[in-house]
């Protein structure tokens, strides 16, 4: 294999020699330095002497040289010597005679020139293509890419052994790996990681968009595929990267024009061309990166084009320090941040996220300076360009109260993606529910902290949870706190907006909310209402039709759909699903059975103890007067009945009643007694005693059903 860094060594040598300031190269010193290249650099020789020279030419324009005429060379040499002289003084006019091209000899030759102007204006300008290829020879390593200690066994296999020693497969008689393709939500760091490639095992690095691929004319965008293809066998060892794939590779069968069609098919025909024997002389890995894989053709993503498929989720935890750890290594940062725990403060943030979140601390930290140096200085530092002294520069650091401010501001892209947040409530905002509690805590936080005592006991699928019981009770506040515990990704899902008119999408859409959360494990996937999305199958549903009789069976098809997610072929390490609903009577029940929901957990209406202890954290911010006796308040008969969500409406009524009560200038509010009076006379228990005694009845069936 070539070694690039000595054709570096000898292009800067050549370099250093010329005495112009435009360091300008004449065609007999790039002739020169191919010469030198072939002695000394391994494998350069093998090469086509076209490949030779746009490889001396390549590296000799990234070291800020040019190739110029013989011409141009002389003009500059002259000028030069001449010191400032008029050129036309300083040499013979003669020399300034160029030889017309044949294009200006034709230009008064009539019809002919207008002809060939013509002509030339529509032919295929394909040659400004291979020359405006972005070809670099990236310097980033290994470690600046955060958490690629998990995937480097496999890039080893499919990039790194196939580009550095092809013999091995063409000894073996064997196909080696030619095509990845890496997958994932934006800002994931699929271009960094191709540029870390390149980078890691010293070879350039052809990186195209799809887009500029596609051009006006017919047959253009398949020309240009194969003169990208046949510039990359002429640059190899290299690895070619296209982004945004699917732009150039969508579904043929889908496809509204046959220039659609005509590009995925040249796309798999230059695939195909890369045989064993010309890969060993000439290695060429393919890096296709997209965020959406599944509008890919089929067909070239079977063995021999696409052979691995490479998955970059958003990170977890542990991947997310990494990262951090990573974009921090060249910057000035105090060496009291704690990495770990802003790593739990960004659930759901990607690496373009975090490099996002170090800028805005770096912006607040720049702010903070700039407000102490006018607290400190008489002049403010923006009223003139002074420069800063060294020893001010030298005291600026970004601090973790910078990164508080960044938090804040910043918003994670997977937002777009489909994620949530990970919501503020934590376990101190619930009051009661303490075995509830206990429940979650098994079967989400401890698989997902402690995953490997799980493994020991053979325990690696996930069980799933449903929380039923009368509504306002603090199903979803529970399914929120449990997210912010574990420090997972979270994805909510409220029942009916998975539903569309259109036949298959629905069964799509929860296809995308699986794939996502394996994508993205640990993850959190919370159903509510999950008795919209899932009724039982058999009866009728207005789900299943437009009008009273017939039935499209799209219910059917989503539960169907749901049930295969749940419990099917593929497997659902570290993704737990968290189901609330009020009817639990109206879900289907295959979806209750063990492997699936197998974990029913009743959530009741609070007791006399369990509404004193909601009581107290709702209140636990609000200005209470003497008077005020919680407990009271809890065991009053007009409280019993009542759910978490009247006790917070009594708590706000109260309150509001306070508001009406006092004079708008009074600044010292408080809650009284008689605020809390006047609100029991307003709100009602929302669960009715017939209600409460039908949940109860429906506690006893399921518990004997689980």
């Amino acid at each position: 294999m070539a070694s690039f860094t000595s054709l570096r060594g000898i292009v800067e040598e050549k370099l250093n020699e010329v005495v112009n300031s435009q360091k300008t190269l004449t065609e007999l010193d790039v002739l020169k330095l191919i010469e030198a290249a072939e002695k000394s650099v391994s494998g350069f020789s093998r090469k086509t002497n076209r490949a030779k020279r746009l490889l001396v030419e390549k590296m000799i324009h990234s070291l800020g040289g040019k190739v110029g005429t013989k011409l141009e060379t002389e003009r500059l040499a002259n000028e030069e010597k001449n010191e400032g002289l008029c050129p036309h003084f300083a040499r013979p006019f003669r020399e300034n005679q160029v030889d017309l091209s044949y294009q200006a000899r034709l230009d008064n030759s009539g019809e002919h020139s207008k002809r060939r102007k013509f002509s030339e204006k529509n032919k295929l300008n394909s040659n400004n293509f291979t020359k405006n290829l972005f070809i670099e020879y990236p310097k980033k390593k290994f470690e600046d890419f955060g958490g690629i200690e998990l995937i480097q066994d496999t890039l080893r296999e499919l990039i790194e052994w196939p580009l550095r020693q092809p013999e091995l497969y063409l000894r073996l008689g064997v196909e080696p790996p030619k095509g990845v393709l890496i997958h994932g939500p934006s800002g994931c760091g699929k271009t960094l990681l191709a540029q870390v490639l390149a980078g890691e095992y010293g070879v350039p690095l052809v990186r195209v968009s799809a887009p500029e691929i596609i051009g006006g004319l017919s047959g253009e965008s398949e020309e240009r595929l194969r003169l990208l293809f046949e510039e990359s066998k002429q640059l190899a060892p290299c690895i070619l990267f296209i982004d945004e794939v699917d732009a150039i590779s969508s579904k043929r069968e889908s496809a509204s024009k046959d220039m659609e069609r005509r590009i995925v098919a040249q796309f798999l025909s230059c695939m195909d061309t890369l045989s064993l024997a010309e890969f060993s002389i000439s290695p060429v890995i393919i890096l296709g990166a997209t965020s959406r894989p599944d509008t890919l053709d089929p067909s070239l993503r079977r063995a021999g084009r696409f052979d691995r498929e490479l998955e970059l989720g958003a990170p977890n935890e542990r991947g997310r320090e990494e990262i951090l750890r990573s974009l921090c290594r060249n910057l000035s940062v105090d060496s009291q941040i704690d990495y770990s725990y802003i790593s739990r403060r960004t659930a759901g943030y990607v690496g373009a996220d975090l490099a996002s979140l170090i800028t805005a601390a770096a912006t607040a930290a720049v702010s903070r300076f700039q407000k102490e140096s006018s607290l400190t200085d008489d002049s403010s530092m923006t009223d003139s360009f002074v420069p800063i002294p060294e020893s001010k520069l030298e005291s600026i650091l970004i601090k973790p109260e910078d990164f508080e401010v960044a938090l804040g501001k910043t918003q994670p892209s997977a937002l777009r993606e489909g994620f949530t947040t990970v919501p503020d409530t934590s376990w101190n905002d619930i009051g009661s529910l303490e075995n509830i509690r206990e429940e979650l805590e098994m079967s989400v936080l401890e698989p997902i902290h402690h995953p490997e005592r799980f493994e020991a006991l053979g325990l690696n699928r996930p069980a799933g949870v449903l929380l039923y019981g009368p509504p306002g009770c603090g199903k979803t506040l529970l399914a929120k706190a449990i997210a912010r515990e574990s420090g997972a990704n979270f994805i909510s899902i409220k029942g009916p907006e998975l539903l569309n008119k259109y036949v298959g999408e629905s069964e799509r859409a929860v296809r995308r909310v699986f794939q996502r959360g394996r994508a993205s494990a640990p993850c959190i996937i919370f159903f509510d209402e999950l008795d919209a999305l899932a009724p039982r199958r058999g009866g009728f549903s207005s789900l299943d039709s437009e009008s009273f009789g017939g039935s499209s069976g799209a219910s059917e098809r989503v539960v169907n759909q749901l049930l295969t997610e749940l419990d099917g072929v593929e497997a659902r390490s570290q993704v737990f699903v968290i189901a609330a609903t009020n009817r639990p009577d109206m879900i289907d029940p295959a979806m209750l059975r063990p492997g699936r929901l197998d974990k029913l957990l009743f959530v009741p209406l609070p007791d006399k103890y369990g509404r004193k202890a909601i009581l107290e954290t709702l209140t636990r911010k609000m200005p209470l007067a003497d008077d005020v006796s919680l407990e009271s308040i809890a065991f009053h008969a007009q409280t019993e009945g009542f759910s978490g969500a009247d006790l917070s409406a009594l708590v706000r009524e109260a309150a509001t009643e306070s508001l009406r009560s006092t004079v708008i200038e009074e600044t010292f509010l408080q809650v009284k007694v008689e605020h809390f009076e006047k609100a029991l006379k307003k709100i009602r228990p929302s669960v009715s005693s017939h209600d409460s005694k039908m949940y109860f009845q429906m506690q006893g069936s399921f518990s004997q059903c689980s």
